[in-house]
């Protein structure tokens, strides 16, 4: 088969890491990229030696395949669009604004047999794939997910439950294999007018507990998921790509030389060998893939509409005892030189 052609739609942060990676893939050709910002695309598509398109629907005649990264709420039409002109899309997360439009996409895909894969970049994150091997074996007791961010930089146009929280929801319902069966959150409104710091546990029949906290109020960037099993603690750094497990040993009594009796209990740590490979770029690979029949798709647009579902459900929870603690922006500390600067 030839190359695949692709185009990017919407060339902010996002976008313009996706063709980035597109052009170190050999069986994608990037073709064009569109967005409403003429100046902005112009200058991508100068920097990834590309075409700019001067309306979608040109770019839908050109394309085999579509990678839609614009705000959240023109994900449907575009999506929709695509579908009816028969070209395979890859959205980013969130599938939709909100559960119906999400619907209707996965409802057309079904029906039309176009590939429609959703953004959940986090499944194909070297350190996520090593912890999900790794539990495969072991009877899991809890799961914990932190998800933590500072303000600036955040996406906005959603509150912190689909802008960052919702990787976790994909992650832990891939894990377990099925959907929560009582969902308690509660959230804070501090920055956006959108709640901005969540707190959520997940309660399975028979288990596991789950809890996911998500903030983008917090300066400190983590990306962690710990996972407790009779056998073994383990912790995935996603951010840093580092895997570990705790494992418990069997504690001895010694006595050398009869120089009195001593107790000795060692708990070994294993650090797992991730590979160090770019999440984009796998799931870029793994799209393009998918469009050529080589793979089947890891994250339909099922999976993505299923996150949208259970964090509809957080959100609902969370806003019954929202705690509201206004800042305006005057009050925010001003970054400090040194941070600027580096």
């Amino acid at each position: 088969m030839q190359q695949v052609k692709v185009g990017v739609v919407g060339v902010g942060r996002m976008g313009k890491n996706h063709c980035r990676v597109l052009t170190t893939i050999r069986s994608a050709d990037l073709v064009g990229v569109f967005d409403i910002d003429q100046k902005l695309a112009l200058q991508v598509a100068d920097e990834y030696e590309t075409d700019t398109f001067k309306s979608f629907d040109q770019m839908l005649e050109v394309v085999d395949a579509l990678i839609i990264a614009t705000p959240t709420i023109s994900h449907h039409p575009l999506a929709m669009l695509s579908m009816d002109a028969g070209v395979h899309i890859l959205v980013e997360k969130p599938l939709a604004k909100d559960l119906a439009d999400g619907e209707e996409i996965k409802q057309l895909a079904e029906e039309s047999g176009i590939l429609v894969q959703v953004g959940h970049i986090e499944r194909f994150n070297p350190a996520y794939r090593e912890l999900k091997n790794l539990i495969r074996p072991v009877h899991v007791l809890a799961i914990d997910s932190r998800r933590l961010s500072a303000y600036d930089g955040s996406n906005t146009d959603v509150d912190v439950i689909f802008d960052l929280l919702v990787h976790d929801i994909d992650l832990v319902t891939d894990l377990i294999g099925r959907e929560p069966d009582d969902i308690a959150a509660i959230g804070i409104r501090a920055m956006s007018g959108n709640i901005d710091h969540v707190v959520v546990h997940l309660s399975y029949s028979g288990g596991p507990l789950v809890s996911m906290a998500a903030s983008r109020v917090t300066e400190e960037k983590i990306r962690k998921i710990e996972v407790t099993a009779l056998e073994a603690f383990i912790e995935s750094d996603l951010m840093d790509k580092k895997v570990f497990i705790k494992r418990r040993t069997i504690g001895e009594y010694t006595n050398h030389n009869f120089d009195g009796v001593k107790y000795r209990q060692e708990s070994i740590l294993e650090s797992i060998h991730v590979p160090m490979v770019e999440p984009l770029f796998l799931q870029a690979q793994h799209f393009i893939a998918c469009v050529r029949k080589e793979e089947k798709c890891l994250v339909p647009a099922q999976d993505g509409l299923r996150a949208m579902r259970i964090g509809t459900l957080i959100r609902d929870k969370a806003i019954e005892g929202i705690i509201d603690i206004p800042i305006a922006s005057s009050k925010i500390p001003p970054k400090s030189d040194a941070v600027m600067k580096g």
